[in-house]
């Protein structure tokens, strides 16, 4: 079992026909995942390794049925391909492209949370938005929808995964193979300030996966993600997690590479989500191999 999606999930791809839509939906492919179709608008008809495209999402829905959107658009009109995906219905959007105009993902999250509500008040699925700005997701073994490299997530673990930054998710995933643990699903919920999946909404889908054992939080300095994540664990999670947090040593006002990893006054410092996760009772690491010892030490309990 997985959380978001599994080898059943049916995926299309918005820009397909660009360069990274293009080189990801081949690693996809070879990752085994079920890519059914894409959509690059003024392209319909073409094929894209075998696979058709289509000018609109909703045509692409109303002839694939997918499951799962994944977005490769310019970060101009990365926001409308989210809603042109939440308006036809689709279940699980994923944002890769970075850079989006944060008012733009404002108002895409608002609209997104909207369409989800009406939909499971009409006894349907619901609507997901995960990113921008991040990897993606993948159930190891399974299915891969994003960027991550194919070869560190071949076999199925125990460990459910969730991580803020990019390459940390592709670093700790491969501590957790080479430590003959694995991961379950990993998720990339994105570095931006606004995004549409936080930690506190994927730890609960983590905490009824029965095959997940525990859970890594990857996070980082800025925002109060990490404080949000900790009181939900404090109150509601009985799974055990461990959790690192990168730019620790970062300056005040110091930027570290992601739009919302900066501090601003006593919002989103190391020291406070430290004291978030010591009060949670959640252990974090000071080195990401130390993320090892610590699971590995709390597992053998």
């Amino acid at each position: 079992m997985s959380i978001l999606v599994n080898k059943d999930s049916r995926i299309i791809v918005q820009g397909i026909t660009g360069r990274e839509g293009l080189n990801h939906t081949q690693a996809m492919l070879a990752f085994g995942s079920k890519v059914v179709g894409g959509v690059t608008p003024g392209k319909g008809g073409q094929e894209v390794e075998g696979l058709p495209v289509f000018n609109s999402v909703q045509q692409a829905v109303d002839a694939l049925h997918p499951d799962v959107s994944i977005i490769f658009v310019p970060p101009a009109g990365a926001a409308d391909s989210v809603l042109e995906a939440a308006h036809a219905g689709v279940e699980l959007i994923v944002l890769i492209t970075e850079g989006v105009p944060t008012v733009d993902m404002m108002k895409a999250v608002q609209e997104v949370k909207s369409l989800d509500a009406a939909s499971r008040a009409g006894g349907g699925k619901g609507i997901r938005l995960i990113g921008g700005n991040c990897p993606g997701l993948v159930s190891s073994g399974e299915t891969k929808i994003g960027i991550m490299p194919n070869r560190i997530y071949e076999k199925k673990g125990r460990i459910g995964l969730i991580s803020r930054s990019g390459t940390l998710t592709y670093e700790s995933a491969k501590l957790l193979g080479d430590a003959g643990l694995g991961c379950s699903t990993t998720v990339g919920i994105g570095g931006d300030p606004v995004i549409g999946t936080t930690f506190a909404d994927v730890l609960p889908l983590f905490e009824q996966d029965p095959d997940t054992d525990a859970v890594v939080l990857i996070g980082e300095i800025g925002g109060a993600d990490e404080e949000a994540a900790a009181e939900y664990i404090a109150s509601h999670m009985k799974k055990p997690v461990v959790a690192f947090i990168s730019g620790r040593s970062a300056p005040v006002g110091k930027r570290m590479g992601h739009a919302g990893a900066i501090i601003m006054g006593n919002v989103g410092t190391p020291e406070s989500k430290l004291a978030a996760f010591a009060a949670a009772n959640v252990p974090v690491a000071d080195t990401m191999p130390q993320i090892i010892e610590l699971l590995k030490g709390i597992l053998n309990r």
